[in-house]
């Protein structure tokens, strides 16, 4: 079967981004996931809740789904590098509608209940990191950057979406809501299966290692190389502040003016603010401007994502917040998918799928953090005191961050060393770790014991 990667040159489109059979197929499987996993959420929430009455287990129930990631994201996800991304996109998707099939028998205990959503989560890391090394392999050039833009786009609407429909159909009948996932789920697979084109796993047996040996050089090649470095602190940075109106939004709402809401509705607008903004962000910014004004928009965007939120300081009324959060996010949405798109043209292939590990794994430590510590400092201060400081706080450090960018000389020749490495025939031989050394390499000293390339 001919490659059908597009050229690498000039502005994409929607219609050249969808043109492409396998993104579509892609695309589909991850939206169709993406709505089921929200409507479960929701779901299993209220059943905890229904058959505890227990808040605090009906919160457990929901934070469990990230407990992968905070664990062993890495790890799970240096697995989808060993085997061709397909099969462990599909496998996964199998895996989490057999489980989310358990989940929805009737009268399951409530500790039976929290190890199955946390098995059924297990497949998240290497699914996702499976699907994210794929793209490149898909898509080329601006029309990955695009295709990166609609795929997070669709994320965010998603979440809304989910939530909603989950809430609602929950409120009638669980089951019925876990069903759906589990269909969800199938429908994924068999999409992927019938749809995407298999390839062989980037990394051979005969390159592999120790599993937490490979994981480790997934942080390696994302800390060690300059470029990549600074993408990861652009990105954890902007999301260390975008995430704090959804995090604080129930308090907020209920402790500050309502201006004519009742406090549901005012928690509601404020959580769904930054998600709309974000849709809105990523769609816009890729359709409106070619690459190299996306580029330069980059860090003036990183700047503007918390410099929008410090007039939180003033105590607006929930409206005027949710506005706040929404130009929040359409900053960070503008400014993501060029940041993702370089992250990957700088990345050789054989660390894919694990540097997507490190960074989601980084995202979830990053926003939860974030939400403890200013929760906490909700408990001494007021909240919009808080969120205006914090995010005052923010725009010094995406200023610095800014401001040390690498040089367009270092990016450039981050990208063709990538390029080059990729460029080898021999899957696991041309990607290389931050020192240099071949991926696969044997790196043992004269006394047997493998050393870690360190920067």
């Amino acid at each position: 079967m001919p490659d059908e990667r597009p050229s690498a040159e000039g502005p994409a489109t929607f219609r050249e981004v969808f043109a492409q059979r396998e993104f579509r197929v892609v695309f589909t499987a991850g939206a169709l996931s993406w709505v089921g996993d929200y409507v479960a959420k929701a779901a299993v929430t209220l059943l905890v809740y229904q058959q505890t009455r227990s808040v605090a287990l009906s919160a457990a129930a929901f934070a469990v789904s990230y407990l992968p990631w905070l664990l062993g994201g890495p790890l799970l996800a240096a697995l989808a590098e060993r085997h061709p991304y397909r099969r462990v996109m599909v496998a996964c998707d199998v895996i989490r509608m057999a489980l989310m099939l358990l989940i929805a028998v009737p009268n399951l205990p409530v500790p039976a209940l929290l190890v199955l959503i946390f098995a059924a989560t297990l497949a998240n890391p290497p699914s996702q990191a499976a699907k994210s090394a794929l793209m490149p392999q898909i898509l080329a050039g601006d029309r990955l950057v695009v295709g990166l833009s609609l795929n997070a786009s669709i994320g965010q609407a998603a979440q809304v979406v989910g939530y909603l429909l989950g809430a609602a159909v929950a409120s009638i009948n669980p089951t019925v809501a876990l069903l759906f996932n589990a269909a969800t789920f199938g429908l994924s697979a068999l999409l992927v299966r019938v749809g995407v084109r298999n390839r062989p796993a980037t990394m051979t047996i005969a390159h592999r290692s120790h599993l937490l040996r490979e994981t480790a050089q997934g942080f390696q090649i994302v800390f060690g190389t300059p470029v990549l470095r600074a993408i990861a602190v652009l990105v954890f940075s902007a999301l260390l502040f975008s995430i704090i109106p959804e995090g604080l939004a129930a308090a907020w709402a209920n402790k500050g003016s309502h201006g004519g809401m009742d406090a549901g509705t005012a928690q509601a607008v404020i959580m769904v603010a930054n998600p709309v903004g974000y849709v809105l962000g990523g769609l816009l910014v890729s359709r409106l401007f070619g690459p190299t004004r996306r580029l330069s928009l980059m860090r003036p965007l990183a700047v503007f994502s918390p410099l929008v939120l410090v007039p939180a300081l003033f105590d607006p009324p929930p409206l005027v917040v949710a506005l706040l959060a929404a130009l929040c996010g359409f900053a960070v949405a503008g400014m993501m998918p060029m940041a993702n798109g370089l992250f990957v043209q700088a990345l050789p292939d054989g660390f894919r799928a694990r540097a997507f590990g490190v960074m989601a794994t980084g995202v979830q430590v990053i926003q939860g953090f974030a939400v403890l510590v200013t929760g906490l400092l909700a408990e001494r201060f007021s909240i919009p005191v808080v969120v205006g400081v914090w995010s005052a706080a923010g725009v010094v450090l995406m200023t610095i961050v800014a401001l040390r960018w690498p040089d367009k000389q270092t990016v450039d020749d981050a990208i063709a060393r990538a390029a080059a490495a990729n460029a080898d025939p021999s899957p696991g031989r041309g990607a290389t770790v931050a020192d240099g050394t071949p991926a696969g390499a044997d790196l043992r000293p004269a006394d047997g014991h493998r050393r870690h390339a360190v920067t």
